[in-house]
């Protein structure tokens, strides 16, 4: 979850890691440091607090200088926020080391080293690495036969970086369990946890796979599996654009990502959507191979992913006939299950490198799926290169935390693959025409809705001194009500749950009072009276309800109920199109908190650990 920068050149590369770091702040920033070595061999580490640009003022006023360096921002996970705890860590001042990642048995590991005479001065896990690797070396022939030796420690998982102050003319890397990639250049070469952090630089990229560690220097790239055998890893030239530095005129990322979602539509269906079909070749070239004998789906996801495959179970269900189970994958990966004949899996993640569901992906080709779909946005990443099947939902870098236009794409993503699967199941051509013209349909529709923003942002203002919410949706928009109320409590820091609507009266009816606003999703569909009928419980309890109802769902605002008419749109992209109102509320709302938007409190972007 944390952003890791490396470089091994002959110019200063302090620039160049201070911005990799900028480029990976969403995925960290509780604090951030840098360790250099210069030519002499000097070792200069600065750490601090907060953002990235704090760090970088520091390193300003010490004149920072190195052509060798680490860099690293942090989400912590082991010992507080502190400059203490902070990345480098460094060991006897010989070695220094970023982490990202848990060592799960480094308790054991600080207890022998503190016998073996070693001083901790952080509360982190990752401190136990750079005593173990200087430990070791002291019997090792070179750094990377030492860091080969200690990883055989480690338990958990790790993208770590290694440097020895007595040689600055290399760096030593090891993966297992959370990403690292090579960039390469023209005499000198990078590391970084992303690529994104290193496309100022180079576009030549090497992903590590799990269980290599590799030696870097100006020059070359020695790379060694988890056996110790020397391997060729397939160097790739990316075509990835990021525009972290650009707000494009907005306040903030997530409202420019929120206002992006109709180009990014378009550009997930461009070359996908025919006039009177799909591609064929959209998941795989042998996809419709492997396709045409699902009989079963299990999606698995976290957050704001978890709730696209919520989503995706009433579609693949009532329009392609195909059963499907969604499950959190952290509760996937720990328990047992039944694999159903021909079954198909699913990952969805905005980042590819989602812990928790690389791990579910890993032991369902244990359990025996027939075969593996990855639903994502980064080409390269680990989800992608160890799954069967991948979409590329092309959304662009999507810097805000709360994720937005990556959640619409997937779900642009699993209408496709609901009329994949519909071809061999029985999809209605009814059903497949309705559906084809609200996916032609659907960059318009977004662009229309999002004129509703100056509407909601007055709505917003009602929230000012409300801390907690009640979210309402029946149907496939039960999920998007369940992802309204979590981007309502990522970025504002309002309590918010969400209730299928006909759950009211078992429970959550006690909730219902004036400082209790209710938040409705009211598509005009088949289960509209039946919301309508919730909708009455509410107020005859005296709740407050903001409902956002398709424009002739014949709702009638007055002093308990403020409605906003949203376009109405083809039943089978109702999701899609509910999603906007609730990301445009909930970003209106932080604005009028004064929370941090973009980069809430505790959280990150990737979430790279268990």
């Amino acid at each position: 979850m944390c952003g890791i920068v490396g470089a091994v050149a002959e110019r200063n590369v302090v620039e160049i890691l201070l911005e990799g770091l900028k480029r990976l702040e969403y995925r960290g920033y509780d604090s951030a440091g840098v360790a250099l070595l210069d030519q002499s061999g000097e070792l200069r580490r600065v750490r601090r607090i907060g953002k990235v640009q704090e760090l970088a003022d520091a390193i300003t006023a010490e004149n920072g200088l190195g052509t060798t360096g680490i860099a690293h921002t942090r989400w912590a996970t082991h010992g507080g926020v502190t400059e203490a705890n902070a990345h480098p860590h460094t060991s006897t001042e010989r070695i220094a080391v970023v982490h990202n990642g848990i060592i799960e048995n480094y308790l054991d590991l600080r207890q022998k080293l503190s016998n073996q005479g070693y001083t901790f001065s952080s509360d982190t896990d990752t401190e136990t690495i750079a005593h173990t690797v200087n430990e070791v070396l002291k019997t090792s022939s070179s750094l990377i036969e030492a860091v080969q030796k200690s990883v055989k420690q480690f338990y958990g998982a790790y993208g770590t970086v290694i440097m020895d102050r007595e040689d600055p003319s290399r760096v030593v890397v090891a993966r297992s369990g959370s990403p690292l990639v090579i960039g390469l250049g023209l005499g000198e070469n990078f590391i970084a946890s992303d690529q994104l952090a290193l496309l100022p630089v180079t576009r030549r990229f090497i992903f590590l796979e799990e269980g290599d560690v590799a030696e870097v220097t100006r020059r070359s790239v020695s790379i060694f599996d988890h056996n110790g055998n020397a391997v060729e890893r397939e160097i790739v030239e990316s075509s990835v654009e990021h525009d972290a530095g650009d707000k494009a005129g907005y306040r903030h990322y997530m409202l420019k990502e929120i206002h992006e979602q109709p180009t990014v539509v378009r550009n997930a269906l461009q070359g996908r959507l025919g006039d009177d079909d799909i591609a064929s070749d959209l998941f795989g070239k042998d996809a419709d191979n492997i396709l045409k004998d699902v009989k079963h789906v299990q999606i698995i996801a976290c957050g704001t992913s978890y709730h696209a495959g919520m989503t995706a179970r009433y579609w693949l269900e009532q329009y392609a006939n195909v059963s499907c189970n969604v499950e959190i994958a952290s509760e996937f990966r720990y328990r047992k299950s039944v694999v159903h004949p021909n079954s198909l899996l699913v990952t969805i993640s905005q980042s590819g490198e989602t812990a928790d569901t690389l791990a579910a992906l890993r032991l369902a080709k244990e359990l025996g799926y027939m075969s593996t779909l990855t639903i994502c946005n980064v080409p390269g990443s680990s989800l992608v290169r160890e799954s069967d099947l991948s979409y590329m939902t092309k959304a662009g870098a999507e810097i805000g935390v709360a994720s937005t236009k990556a959640f619409t794409t997937q779900l642009t993503a699993f209408l496709l693959l609901t009329l994949t699967l519909g071809r061999y199941n029985g999809l209605t051509e009814e059903h497949k025409q309705n559906m084809l013209k609200g996916l032609h349909s659907l960059p318009a529709k977004l662009e229309e809705t999002l004129t509703l923003s100056a509407n909601i942002e007055m709505l917003a203002e009602e929230f000012a001194d409300k801390h907690h919410s009640l979210f309402l949706g029946r149907g496939d928009q039960y999920p998007i009500a369940m992802e309204g109320a979590l981007k309502l409590k990522e970025i504002s820091y309002i309590h918010a749950e969400a209730y299928a609507s006909g759950e009211l009266k078992h429970g959550p009816l006690a909730l219902i009072d004036e400082e209790m606003p209710v938040i409705v999703v009211a598509p005009n569909n088949e289960l509209l009276e039946k919301l309508k009928s919730n909708v009455e419980e509410v107020r005859a309890r005296g709740g407050i309800m903001y409902v956002f109802a398709d424009k002739d769902a014949n709702f009638q605002g007055d002093d308990t109920m403020r409605v906003i008419n949203v376009p109405h749109c083809e039943p089978s992209i109702a999701p899609i199109i509910y999603t906007l109102p609730l990301q445009l509320l909930s970003y209106y709302v932080a604005l009028i908190k004064g929370t941090d938007v973009d980069q809430p409190r505790n959280l990150a972007k990737s979430v790279t650990v268990e």
